[in-house]
């Protein structure tokens, strides 16, 4: 892991301007685009411990979410999503940890899409609080710094900063640690990146201003997600995620939701997503608190007389904000 000092290997050094066409192009050209897809090994704590696979680097929220649910993970970063589902559906990794929602920005749609066409169940969830840090090399200053690289959604939470120094342009980056990688890689004084605490310390990286997003209430949920029926349900289960597609007549989705209504479930999440290939057709996603995890077997067949499918999702204990 490099220092906050000594320079990656291969980069130039801390006082050296950066003038390398090829390693601007390389900065400005990966905010355009996601690398290809690649696993980074040895990034968990205990490279005998579970192997769970993450959408970003080592370092990025993903990766402290995994570490606080199973301590002693190896963490298996992949660079899109898509990547992550097939390395659990393959047997490479033992789960996967990916984020489903945040209270600001709202639901991961393309992993709710990615959790009914694969073979996995939800096994744990918890939350976990966003911290956005600016983040530069050893030695920049704010005042100095022009160009901000982060994952969109992050841009977007620190909006209120961001426009107390009109100087920085802010850049979308595929990942909020991959940014700062690249900051570290390219050695770019003038540049800044914003991440968590935890990408600053893995990358060698500085903080120059922390707690920067525009609202402290800010929390995503992570899922922990295993293959099949690897996952069952918990003795202290008490939340349960469906998908569904009612049959296409009128009032169908209203007698669904009556019935669930009628085992005493409280409903805390609904939402519809298209159906791909079937315009206006929609798959509803739904999240409901559960008095006892029998419940969940129960839910299913209330919704099933409704419904053209149904899947669980996963039946799981809910997680709680520290």
């Amino acid at each position: 892991m490099p220092s906050e000092t000594s320079p990656a290997p291969g980069a130039a050094t801390a006082d050296a301007k950066i003038s390398n066409e090829d390693a601007l192009k390389l900065w400005y050209g990966a905010s355009e685009r996601a690398p290809k897809p690649r696993p980074i090994q040895n990034a968990g704590v205990s490279p005998d411990g579970m192997k769970i696979a993450i959408q970003g680097e080592a370092g990025s929220f993903s990766h402290e979410a995994a570490m606080k649910l199973v301590a002693d993970a190896a963490i298996v970063p992949f660079s899109v999503s898509s990547e992550v589902f097939a390395a659990l559906a393959e047997g490479d990794v033992e789960a996967a940890v990916i984020p489903i929602e945040n209270s600001l920005a709202g639901s991961v749609s393309e992993h709710f899409d990615l959790l009914l066409s694969h073979d996995v169940q939800v096994e744990r969830e918890t939350l976990l609080r966003i911290r956005h840090n600016l983040i530069g090399l050893s030695g920049a200053a704010i005042d100095h710094i022009d160009r901000v690289f982060s994952h969109p959604v992050a841009l977007a939470q620190c909006r209120n900063f961001l426009a107390r120094y009109p100087r920085m342009e802010a850049l979308a980056f595929y990942d909020t640690a991959g940014s700062v990688k690249q900051l570290v890689s390219v050695r770019d004084r003038h540049a800044a990146a914003i991440a968590s605490a935890a990408a600053a310390r893995y990358y060698g990286a500085r903080i120059l201003a922390a707690n920067i997003e525009d609202n402290p209430e800010n929390y995503t949920r992570f899922f922990l997600v295993r293959r099949g029926h690897r996952a069952p349900c918990a003795p202290d289960a008490n939340k349960i995620s469906l998908a569904f597609s009612v049959e296409n007549k009128p009032g169908s989705l209203v007698a669904a939701l009556k019935d669930l209504s009628a085992l005493g479930t409280n409903l805390t999440k609904i939402e519809s997503r298209p159906v791909q290939g079937k315009p206006w057709e929609y798959i509803f996603y739904v999240d409901c608190q559960l008095n006892h995890p029998d419940e969940g077997v129960r839910a299913v067949e209330a919704l099933q007389p409704h419904c053209a499918m149904v899947k669980s999702l996963g039946c799981y204990k809910a997680g709680t904000r520290d």
